[in-house]
């Protein structure tokens, strides 16, 4: 198995790449996506992680997925560092578990963490929260070895940002790595991010 992972500025285009995942029959088990709540997204009558606690409750029941597929299983929680995320998927349970005290560290090291477990590089694990805490939507799926191309294909058709012009970009205004103790993006700073990286379509 690989791990292949999008970061997205548009919630919409992350939740397309999770649908096109599933379509192309990826188990929506082995599929997370973590966004902002800045996005808004609506998780309703879904669940909230950090009021359920690790392993209980409807809203991480749901993370594994279900007849609504991934999506469905949308709750939230916070992120030392980055705020209020809205998550779904193993990633999502990680977090969820490291909030409530069931994983050793905060919920952000745990989201870095698993990510480096499953394979991602530690550094582009933290360009990925980073990029989080910035506004944006993360997709992450675990595939097959011989399905990595058509995966990443998928996660390429739905936009998803540059990682290389866009890690540049972070340092260039003086990022070095994530950093959990570090304030949150306000929804104005977070706006000001999208203008800067407003893509032309």
């Amino acid at each position: 198995m690989r791990t292949i992972t999008g970061l997205y500025d548009s919630y919409e285009d992350a939740r397309t790449a999770v649908r096109a995942l599933e379509d192309a029959g990826v188990p929506s088990g082995d599929i997370s996506i973590v966004t902002n709540k800045v996005n808004d997204v609506d998780v309703e009558g879904q669940g909230n992680y950090a009021a359920e606690g690790a392993g209980t409750g409807a809203g991480l029941g749901a993370v594994a997925g279900g007849a609504g597929g991934l999506l469905a299983g949308l709750g939230m929680l916070a992120i030392p560092g980055v705020g209020p995320v809205v998550a779904a998927g193993w990633l999502a349970a990680t977090a969820a578990g490291a909030a409530a005290g069931a994983v050793a560290g905060g919920a952000v090291g745990g989201i870095v963490g698993a990510m480096a477990k499953e394979g991602v590089p530690q550094e582009d694990a933290e360009f990925y929260a980073e990029g989080i805490r910035r506004g944006g939507s993360v997709v992450v799926a675990k595939v097959d070895d011989g399905r990595v191309p058509e995966a990443h294909a998928i996660l390429d058709q739905s936009s998803p940002v540059d990682m290389s012009s866009r890690r540049a970009a972070y340092v260039q205004q003086g990022w070095t790595g994530f950093d959990e103790t570090s304030e949150p993006y306000t929804a104005d700073e977070i706006a000001t991010e999208r203008e800067r990286y407003r893509r032309q379509l």
